[in-house]
């Protein structure tokens, strides 16, 4: 019988191939339905929007199979939310963090 890896040797792996950050919060039994791992969907997150990964979580939301790897990705310019399917691997979601664009500009009004 073939061994499931654990989370956080999932996690290790992550992060030893992006060199991020990564923080998993879900609902762990929701892994085992997932087709698409971290890694796997961390890859299509960043073909979609390149840049460092802050955040990754699965999670449940409507649409697509209703179980998302959700990621925080810092871009040159702005922080935005990548959502991938994580039983199709279909880019769910792709939006611009409001708060963190807010602040931008916020801070480079003060200059």
């Amino acid at each position: 019988m073939k061994a499931k890896p654990t989370l956080p040797a999932v996690l290790a792996g992550f992060v030893l191939a992006t060199g991020s950050v990564a923080a998993y919060a879900g609902d762990l039994q929701g892994l085992d339905k997932a087709k698409l791992g971290l890694e796997q969907a961390a890859h299509v997150a960043r073909q979609t929007v390149p840049g460092k990964v802050l955040k990754a979580e699965l999670e449940r939301e409507r649409g697509g199979s209703g179980l998302r790897w959700s990621f925080d990705i810092r871009d040159a310019h702005n922080l935005r939310e990548v959502g991938v399917d994580a039983v199709t691997g279909k880019v769910l979601e792709n939006t611009l963090d409001r708060d963190s664009h807010e602040g931008d500009r916020a801070d480079s009004e003060e200059d």
